[in-house]
């Protein structure tokens, strides 16, 4: 903890450690985002159980180790949110700024290699035309969205605990749910699409 760090107040409001963290607001989108991707989940799970097959040899196409490096680049970042969440409820900003821009710089990271593999996927003739692909576009897209918009989020926490009139815990806290969304949400389409056979 730096000297800045520790001269800065834990802007707690005196809330008790056991709390939600959040407010039902977030909750209640996450919770939304999370029903929907379960629908998507399904019908692909169903559309997978008809033609086993077609998908396992479509599935064999993707690159393992891309998606072994984000799902670690996705882990890493949460690891950084959620000491950038305990960072600030102890008053230490400037740690905290500093985690949630390696969180949000893993979030780029990982959109970086998410192109790249598309970009080589598209390349070797892998398109919407496939069933299987046609899943992989759509589940890894609107994932990506959700994705850049967690970085956006996270850009948005670091601007607020920069400024002392904007800085809340509460704040801090939702952007961290929503990223540990975005990443739950990878670790499932990761096993669904890469590794299940």
């Amino acid at each position: 903890m730096t000297a800045t760090d520790r001269e800065t107040p834990a802007p707690a409001g005196g809330r008790r450690a056991t709390h939600l963290p959040g407010d039902i607001d977030m909750w209640v989108m996450v919770l939304g985002d999370l029903f929907f991707f379960g629908c998507y989940f399904v019908t692909y799970m169903v559309f997978r159980a008809l033609s086993p097959e077609a998908f396992s040899d479509a599935q064999r196409h993707l690159n393992i180790g891309i998606g072994v490096i984000n799902t670690v680049v996705l882990l890493t970042s949460s690891l950084f949110v959620a000491l950038g969440v305990i960072a600030v409820r102890q008053g230490a900003v400037r740690t905290a700024e500093r985690l949630m821009l390696a969180a949000g710089a893993c979030g780029v990271l990982f959109a970086a290699f998410k192109a790249y593999e598309w970009y080589r996927e598209i390349s070797r003739g892998f398109t919407v035309g496939n069933e299987f692909f046609s899943f992989y576009y759509a589940l890894t897209g609107i994932h990506l969205a959700h994705v850049a918009l967690g970085v956006l989020i996270l850009g948005i926490v670091v601007r607020e605990l920069r400024d002392p009139g904007k800085r809340r815990v509460g704040f801090v806290e939702q952007g961290a749910i929503y990223w540990h969304m975005v990443d739950l949400l990878w670790v499932i389409i990761f096993a669904i699409l890469y590794l299940m056979r």
